[in-house]
């Protein structure tokens, strides 16, 4: 347990530095929903270099999916000289590579400080201590204004506490735990963000009014998302040959075993692709709305990347791989039809022999 609070230490200084962001955002903009918009950009634009190398590496692969149908077949069953083949085709092609794996891993590893940030926006953006936080919690907590759960780490309820009960706010100033200067307005829209959705309608189920205009943020995140996987799948280089691959596969008997055992594990990896997006509901409905917004914009940031790294990379990758098909085509077209013309030379100058 004290290597875990010391990892969190080790990383107070990256929280600090999202705060510290964050707090200049919202002196920029005077908006808290504006602050956690332009931190998204911010961050997800810094990723874009890493999401077109990423695209680039894929390309490359799919480039040498010929060659690496050779190695199999020349390596057969022999695992360890095909994957030290492989590596060394990819190697010299510039192919593969980190960035596939790292992108998803440095986005999973940025949420943990992005969620320090909208559940302890008290420390991070009003810079009070933690040790004068957590008194102002246990001082709620003694007076039953407040969970005796909530933490410095999380004190969305002691927020609430300070903007609906004046009376307690004002002991916390004359108590020196907090300033006029240090309540920053965390609303966007008139929606408050720090407000956890699953909480608010568990608390006012029979208010539906109170908490419809919260579900918009977990309903968008998860519409993001399952556009954000289809656009995945329908956008990745060969998607139409490995489409019309699969529908020649269905109608050839001899693949039918085969082709059973590739539904079933597309079935498999469909179940998991379609569980994220649910997950990212079930997390947004749990988190405070500013989590949610975060989402929201780096969902609508990946989506045009998406797009961009489609139109730059991908299309005229498939436009040109489809000319060179063409000219191929075209090539085996005009052998085959001076072969057919000799050989019906042949059979002409054949005839006329037997004639004389």
């Amino acid at each position: 347990m004290n290597d875990y609070y010391m990892m969190l230490g080790i990383l107070d200084p990256l929280y600090a530095l999202f705060g510290w962001l964050v707090r200049i955002l919202y002196d920029f903009f005077g908006n808290y929903g504006l602050a956690i918009i332009a931190l998204t950009i911010i961050i997800r634009g810094l990723l874009i270099p890493l999401n077109v190398s990423s695209q680039k590496s894929m390309l490359k692969m799919q480039a040498l999916s010929g060659k690496q149908a050779e190695l199999q077949r020349k390596y057969g069953d022999d695992k360890e000289k095909l994957q030290e083949a492989m590596m060394e085709l990819q190697k010299e092609n510039g192919a593969g590579g980190l960035s596939g794996c790292l992108l998803p891993i440095i986005q999973l590893f940025l949420i943990w400080p992005i969620y320090r940030i909208v559940s302890g926006p008290l420390i991070y953006l009003s810079q009070i201590s933690k040790d004068t936080v957590q008194a102002m919690i246990d001082l709620a907590s003694a007076s039953e204004l407040i969970s005796k759960v909530t933490t410095v780490t999380n004190h969305i309820g002691l927020i609430q506490v300070l903007n609906d009960n004046a009376e307690f706010f004002k002991e916390c100033v004359d108590k020196g735990y907090i300033s006029m200067s240090q309540m920053i307005d965390l609303h966007f829209l008139g929606i408050d963000l720090t407000l956890i959705p699953w909480n608010v309608i568990k608390e006012n189920f029979l208010h539906p009014q109170t908490y419809l205009p919260l579900l918009v943020f977990p309903i968008v995140v998860l519409a993001i998302n399952m556009l954000q996987m289809q656009l995945t799948k329908i956008l990745k280089p060969g998607y139409k040959e490995e489409k019309e691959a699969k529908e020649r596969a269905k109608q050839n008997p001899a693949r039918a075993g085969q082709v059973q055992a590739e539904n079933q594990a597309e079935s498999t990896m469909k179940m998991m692709n379609w569980m994220m997006p649910f997950i990212m509901l079930f997390t947004t409905f749990t988190l405070p709305l500013a989590m949610g917004l975060y989402w929201i914009v780096g969902g609508i940031m990946a989506i045009i990347t998406q797009l961009i790294t489609y139109v730059l990379f991908t299309k005229p990758y498939e436009q040109k791989k489809a000319e060179a098909e063409l000219r191929k085509e075209q090539v085996f077209k005009r052998k085959a039809a001076i072969e057919t013309a000799g050989e019906a030379g042949g059979n002409s100058k054949g005839k006329n022999k037997k004639k004389k």
